[in-house]
């Protein structure tokens, strides 16, 4: 049997509906036509590596807006409340407690156990532009969001 591979830059992204940290549901889809999302899995809330990196995003969140991006979380833990109000984070931050949308997204154990850290750049028509997969380097996964927007709107080449 083949291993399933993680999607591919260029391929639509899956649509996804779960509940963000104050229960109320939100689908991928919605931001269609309207806002480039930056999707980020990580493994767990309050661990050294996930809070810097969620307080990272929340830091460079006004460079998100300025590129029309909305910053999306995404982790198996089952409530965000607590975590989000503790780090005083400025977007929403998914539950995928049953790892529906980590499936979807064919997002990689890392170190065979755990859950990935991977963030996907999806463009306004529901593409994704950019895909970047580094359990360990927390910082560099806001530089790669923001750069791959910055090309796709230089680029600005519609996708059909």
């Amino acid at each position: 049997p083949r291993l399933p591979t993680m999607l591919q830059v260029g391929d639509a992204a899956p649509d996804i509906t779960l509940p963000d940290q104050t229960g109320t549901p939100v689908t991928l889809s919605s931001f269609k036509g309207s806002r480039n999302v930056v999707l980020y899995f990580y493994p767990k809330d309050n661990t050294t590596g996930c809070t810097a990196q969620a307080c990272a995003f929340r830091d460079a969140e006004p460079d998100f807006a300025a590129l029309d991006a909305e910053v999306i979380g995404v982790s198996g833990d089952k409530d965000h409340s607590t975590f989000v109000e503790k780090n005083a984070l400025t977007f929403k931050v998914l539950s995928d407690a049953k790892g529906e949308a980590r499936k979807a997204f064919q997002v990689p154990n890392s170190m065979w156990i755990l859950p990935g850290r991977v963030t996907y750049v999806i463009d306004k028509k529901g593409v994704i532009r950019s895909i970047f997969n580094s359990q360990l380097q927390f910082a560099r996964h806001i530089y790669e969001a923001k750069a791959a927007l910055v090309a796709a709107a230089a680029a600005d080449e519609p996708t059909e």
